[in-house]
């Protein structure tokens, strides 16, 4: 079934692509043996596909970029590489920091960065951090009445995203790789959020405070909107950490893997500039019917800075 849904995306048959990426979320491994195929199709997209790649095609992979020989893919095989998190991957990223691989004049970002689009974030210093977690829960809905303190920006009210609380050992789960403790209550605009990446400052007794260092952007809405009538709380376990649906009914997700309509967003916090670690993703089909993109939510636990940006197709 798989090898023929691998043909059937490499012809760019519709809904092969889609399948293939729903087999590589619900299981990685089931691809494993698939992915020396995917490279001769040409089968290069997305690079999620390839999270169960092993040190062989990883070695193939990182002497295709230093060959030179296909410099027009080299944005598409940094992705791949950033997504096996292969110490292999690991280390040919660091030496193209320094060293940049054949066509990488044409990029917009240098190599260390790639690590971001594959979850995780790769230091000067030699060392590296996962920014998101092993282990994923779905994200359902309950009630809840909004911030009556007011945006400073557009007016509407805050939006109380989530309220979670690490005493719940799902929340303790999700947030592990975080190093939060207590509870942590999020709280956006859930207008201006699509506009920019918005700050909260956040304590572990519930506190949450909008941050002096949101900036507002060149534009922003010049009205005001009752934001969702409800908060996400953590339900069942996700089978892996990859099952966010940005898409679907039912694909918000408490930790795990984002995916992200767009590029990866990971905010830099905004004390100590160093990458934010997500903690969840809200989609806008699990909030009303028209389902249009998708809420990103972020943490820094040693700086107690919360964020949430927003993507859409």
């Amino acid at each position: 079934m798989i090898d023929e849904l691998v043909r059937a995306a490499a012809r760019e048959e519709p809904g092969a692509l889609e399948e293939l990426e729903r087999v590589a979320a619900a299981g990685p491994d089931r691809l494993a043996p698939h992915l020396d195929q995917l490279i001769e199709l040409e089968v290069l997209w997305p690079p999620t596909l390839y999270r169960a790649a092993g040190a062989d095609v990883v070695r193939r992979l990182v002497e295709r970029v230093e060959s030179g020989r296909y410099a027009e893919q080299l944005d598409r095989l940094l992705l791949i590489l950033a997504h096996t998190r292969d110490p292999l991957a690991e280390a040919a990223l660091r030496r193209w920091d320094g060293t940049p691989p054949p066509g990488a004049s044409r990029l917009h970002i240098g190599a260390l960065a790639y690590a971001l689009q594959g979850g995780w974030a790769l230091g000067r210093d030699g060392g590296s951090r996962e920014l998101c977690g092993p282990v994923a829960y779905r994200l359902e809905f309950s009630a809840a009445v909004a911030d009556p303190a007011g945006c400073p920006w557009c007016g509407s009210p805050l939006w109380p995203v989530v309220d979670l609380d690490t005493a719940d050992p799902r929340v303790a789960a999700a947030l592990a790789h975080t190093g939060w403790r207590g509870r942590l209550r999020l709280t956006t605009c859930h207008l201006c959020s699509c506009y920019t990446t918005l700050f909260t400052e956040v304590t572990p007794d519930g506190g949450a405070t909008w941050s002096t260092r949101n900036v507002p952007p060149g534009h922003l809405p010049r009205w005001t909107e009752d934001p969702p009538a409800v908060s996400a709380v953590p339900g069942p376990p996700r089978a892996t950490p990859y099952q966010a649906d940005a898409w679907s009914r039912g694909g918000s997700t408490l930790g795990g893997h984002p995916q992200w309509i767009q590029d990866a967003e990971h905010p830099s916090c905004p004390t100590c500039d160093e990458p934010m670690d997500h903690v969840g993703m809200v989609g806008g089909a699990d909030l009303d019917d028209l389902g249009e993109g998708a809420y990103y939510l972020h943490l820094h636990a040693s700086c107690g800075v919360a964020a949430v940006n927003y993507q859409q197709s």
